[in-house]
């Protein structure tokens, strides 16, 4: 990773023939955000970030369903670019809650300074960039207009939250709300009749919290998911004491691997064809124990051979079997595509759920729903009561808050235009067309495929040693090139063409927005991206129009 030590080689221009009111523009306040001011202001930039939420936090600000809880384990799921950080925050589990997370993203804004720059309850609703002075004018829900240089979507993949289109839901009589943004204020559920449409990660997590609180839960699932033990447990004050002891090498050698994580998980470069029954069933069993999203690094063939994927499908399917007790819910619950090629989700006794008397399972994919009544739902064969009802259905991944936002570039084009067939990108990270625009962990990066902090912080500081390096050449704008972006997306598209990852319909391919164009989004491999970056800026931005 760059170097954190916040030395700078040149200083931001002290005088310019145009007017601005900031060096940068922050669109977002979420880890993305947060590190991304941080990092201007120690390099002596001005930026400022607007936020539609009143906190900081992001996703982690939005989600707070029952349940929620991040599944990258939280001595790696924190920021590295600060040492005494590091070693002054304490976590108390494997996996962090959400309010724990919160609390941590606060204590980060407060430790430095950072809310002096953000402007809560405020969405950037337009950016329209001027060819003549070389700046973005953004136009904010509050009716203001701020002028700056350089434009930065710090927005997150998962923060556009996706809802269904069915008939009558204005008329439910009862309590509706999305997982993805959750009232502070909670929701009743002691004594309720609930109903929670979807089974992907959110519903995953919330299902078991929300089944042990409300009389009656029904949940009706479009697609049978797997889903990993979380194992998650209170974390050992002599493991976290451990990993303090050598952060920067722990951090590394997570740096080093595909996903940025996980690098003291046992890893095996051999064939599933190439081991016996009985040593294939001991790694899955050892992986199953263990718990996290890397059961799939039990062999390395995994997630690009079919024929080896079916033996990782069977062993799920089996403990499915073995966990819930109805044969006919639990057929219902088994899934049947490739096992990874949609995100694999971590769970605390989700298939054990189903094993509760108040807790009953609608397949809708052979019942759908018809619409929403006043008093609950209405599938084709039959009508439930219901007070509360839950949307688990998920987000318009990686594009959906970019797109939501009216931004201009040259010649009058449109995002919305540009991305028409499909988010098209130069390294993840900037657009043709649109000068001086960066995007953190944007379609075509690493980034939901990753340890997200680690990739944000990698773009962070790629993006701030870009500004450095225009700056110290009197540059005015950067944009790349056509051809680069071509190249690049041609690049990710075989990346993911040599895998599992495109055989069925997930959302790392849009396929959970109706009429989203399928486009596999997320770039396969962290440290191989983090090198081309890396030769792309010592190559003096290759790939780039500098003027």
């Amino acid at each position: 990773m760059a170097d954190h030590s916040g030395t700078t080689s040149s200083s931001p221009p002290t005088t310019s023939p145009t007017r601005y009111d900031v060096d940068v523009v922050v669109v977002g306040a979420g880890f993305a955000g947060m590190y991304m001011l941080q990092r201007l202001r120690s390099l002596g930039y001005s930026a400022r970030a607007f936020e539609a939420g009143t906190g900081v936090g992001g996703t982690w600000y939005w989600n707070r369903y029952p349940g929620a809880r991040c599944d990258v384990e939280s001595l790696e799921y924190s920021y590295s670019f600060d040492e005494e950080l590091q070693q002054e925050w304490e976590w108390t589990e494997r996996y962090s809650s959400q309010p724990e997370i919160l609390a941590y993203a606060n204590h980060v804004a407060d430790r430095f300074s950072l809310r002096e720059s953000i402007q809560f309850e405020t969405r950037v609703e337009a950016a329209k960039f001027d060819e003549d002075d070389n700046v973005w004018s953004v136009r904010t829900s509050d009716g203001q207009t701020t002028v700056c240089r350089f434009f930065v979507m710090a927005t997150g993949c998962l923060s556009s939250t996706s809802l269904p289109t069915f008939d009558g839901i204005e008329e439910f009589g009862g309590t509706t709300v999305h997982t993805g943004q959750w009232p502070k204020e909670g929701v009743v559920l002691k004594g309720k009749r609930v109903g929670v449409v979807g089974t992907g990660s959110s519903a995953v997590q919330a299902i078991p919290v929300i089944a042990e609180e409300c009389d009656e839960l029904i949940v009706f699932q479009r697609t049978a998911q797997y889903t990993i033990p979380a194992r998650n447990a209170p974390l050992d004050p002599s493991t976290q004491a451990d990993i303090k002891s050598r952060y920067s090498d722990f951090r590394d050698a997570n740096f080093a691997m595909p996903q940025a994580l996980g690098a003291e998980i046992p890893k095996f470069n051999d064939s599933i064809h190439d081991v016996s029954d009985a040593e294939r069933e001991r790694r899955f069993e050892n992986a199953w124990e263990r718990g996290g999203t890397l059961f799939m690094t039990s062999f390395n063939d995994v997630l690009v051979d079919e024929s080896a994927n079916v033996y990782a499908q069977d062993f799920v399917r089996q403990k499915i079997s073995e966990t819930v007790n109805d044969p006919a819910i639990a057929a219902k619950l088994t899934p049947h595509h490739i096992i990874g090629c949609k995100r694999l989700v971590i769970d605390t006794d989700y298939f054990e759920t189903f094993n509760r008397s108040n807790v009953s399972l609608v397949d809708v994919s052979d019942d759908p729903i018809e619409k929403i009544t006043t008093n609950g739902l209405l599938t084709q064969t039959a009508e439930f009561e219901l007070d509360v009802l839950i949307f688990a259905t998920g987000f318009d991944a990686m594009t959906g808050s970019i797109l939501r936002v009216e931004i201009t570039g040259r010649e009058g084009l449109t995002i919305q235009e540009k991305w028409s067939a499909g988010p098209r990108t130069y390294l993840g990270l900037t657009v043709p067309g649109f000068p001086n625009m960066f995007t953190i962990s944007g379609p075509g990066s690493p980034s939901v495929l990753t340890n997200m902090i680690i990739s944000i912080e990698q773009h962070v500081e790629w993006i701030s040693d870009c500004i450095e390096w225009l700056d110290s050449r009197d540059a005015s704008t950067i944009e790349a090139e056509i051809n680069s972006e071509e190249e690049w997306v041609k690049h990710v598209n075989a990346k993911a063409d040599r895998t599992l990852f495109p055989s069925c319909n997930s959302w790392y391919l849009g396929a959970n927005v109706p009429g989203k164009t399928r486009v596999f989004m997320p770039l396969l491999g962290f440290p191989g991206y983090a090198r081309r970056c890396e030769e792309v800026a010592s190559n003096n931005y290759e790939g780039f129009v500098i003027q």
